[in-house]
């Protein structure tokens, strides 16, 4: 995958699929949500302040679509539980987070009883074009699990494997991020690294090319694999970049999007019964309009 408008290409000949959005009351989310409707990707149950969702549409001057409905919700929880209810019982196939807190929006995710939880560890995939690669990589997770044990790490790997495979990618290269390429008992990262290696090894991870620990310029630069001498597909073509910890990829992550132009990203939560649209609060209408894209690919 070269672009991220590409998700919208792929989107675009898909069935029609519902999206239940708790908290809309933001202008970037509802610019993502015209600009998405507007061009015949899916349909929208919004929940949130009726009151204040139509303010906003009025004052932005936009133009609500019949088809697209408000369902009133007397706070951010409230809002949360019922787009989330509105999921498990199929009345919409996607959950999207628009201006609340994470935490409130997995709690109704994860509730015992109408929540989406699976047998998978929940993880979050984000999508990133930089221009210099010309290409997009996949990395996770930079906001979810905090300091994933081996166990949990293994998961998060193939959460984003299979969700590699749901948008074109083919026996994905997956690099293990760390600080050096040795692994080191003084930097912790690296031994998680090496224990997921040994797993891919035995075949407990499989439908991928995989190696680590990488340092980040290994990972995605050619020039860097040659000055090092590592002689690896996965060496400076990482598809996908597997973090240690949340740091990690929280940094890489904003660092790439408000410290360098013209980068493109969409994020989404995996492993539940139902894709999850997790962008941050501060990420533009694109970003949101691509992550909305992404969701419509995952099975």
């Amino acid at each position: 995958m070269k672009t991220l408008n590409q998700l919208i290409d792929f989107a675009t000949v898909l069935p029609k699929k519902t999206i239940a959005v708790a908290c809309p009351e933001d202008y970037e989310v509802l610019e993502a949500i015209l600009t998405a409707y507007q061009m015949h990707l899916c349909n929208f149950h919004l929940f949130g302040n009726e009151n204040l969702i139509m303010q906003m549409i009025k004052e932005n001057k936009l133009s609500l679509p019949d088809e697209i409905k408000i369902f009133h919700a007397e706070d951010k929880v409230d809002a949360c539980r019922k787009a989330v209810q509105a999921v498990s019982s199929g009345k919409a196939n996607v959950v999207m987070k628009g201006l609340v807190d994470t935490s409130i929006i997995l709690k109704e995710v994860l509730n015992r009883d109408y929540g989406l939880r699976s047998d998978s560890i929940l993880s979050h995939v984000m999508l990133i074009e930089l221009p210099k690669l010309k290409r997009v990589i996949l990395m996770s997770d930079g906001a979810m699990n905090i300091d994933p044990d081996v166990n949990q790490l293994k998961q998060i790997t193939i959460n984003a494997i299979n969700l590699s495979k749901s948008i074109g990618f083919q026996n994905p290269k997956v690099a293990l991020l760390s600080a050096v390429e040795v692994p080191n008992p003084k930097i912790p990262s690296t031994i998680k690294c090496q224990a997921i290696q040994e797993l891919y090894e035995k075949g407990e991870i499989s439908d991928c090319v995989l190696a680590g620990p990488y340092a980040l310029d290994l990972a995605i630069s050619p020039e860097a694999a040659k000055i090092k001498e590592i002689n690896h597909p996965v060496a400076g073509n990482a598809d996908i970049l597997i973090v240690p910890y949340i740091e990690v990829g929280n940094a890489l992550y904003k660092g790439w999007v408000f410290g360098t132009d013209n980068v493109q990203n969409a994020g989404i939560v995996v492993g539940a019964k139902a894709p999850i649209i997790l962008t941050s609060r501060a990420d533009n209408h694109q970003a949101k309009l691509f992550s909305i894209a992404l969701s419509l690919l995952i099975n």
